[in-house]
């Protein structure tokens, strides 16, 4: 007895081409308040995306500097709204973000995903190691009491 023969599914049987390149406007700018809740994130969502088609950009500036208090739903709402973007091959960018803000997104890991503009207050200090010499007659005494290494 043989196997019947497989079918293809139909998906993957058609070839879908390549999307035509689009020609990409100046950047949207979208502003955010002093403080921005999950509620406000669905509606935000869409307003993004609908503007984003509209205006046929492929960057989003949101203006962060009227955010006084960071907390983690504010970090969250900035993830939800880079999802949104980004699931639309575009990208968001972060301008005028306080310390405050860089440091959560820092802590949520979130630096590397939520990226902060070049420029003005997107300034962000690097420390830089010192390089200084040895202290000549300073030697490092072992404890008797600690184990070998």
């Amino acid at each position: 007895m043989g196997r019947p023969p497989r079918k293809e599914p139909a998906l993957a049987a058609a070839r879908v081409p390549p999307p035509a390149p689009r020609l990409r406007t100046s950047p949207i700018r979208l502003v955010i308040g002093e403080r921005i809740t999950l509620d406000d994130v669905v509606a935000l969502c869409e307003r993004v995306r609908a503007a984003l088609q509209e205006a046929d950009a492929d960057v989003v500036v949101c203006d962060v500097g009227r955010v006084t208090d960071p907390d983690l739903g504010t970090i969250g709402a900035l993830a939800r709204i880079q999802l949104t973007v980004r699931r639309l091959g575009c990208e968001v960018r972060l301008d005028d973000a306080s310390p405050a803000l860089r440091g959560l997104l820092g802590l949520a890991g979130l630096r590397e995903v939520v990226r902060c503009a070049p420029g003005g207050s997107g300034f962000e200090a690097r420390r830089q190691a010192e390089g200084r010499e040895e202290a000549s007659g300073v030697e490092e005494e072992g404890d008797p009491a600690d184990p070998p290494a």
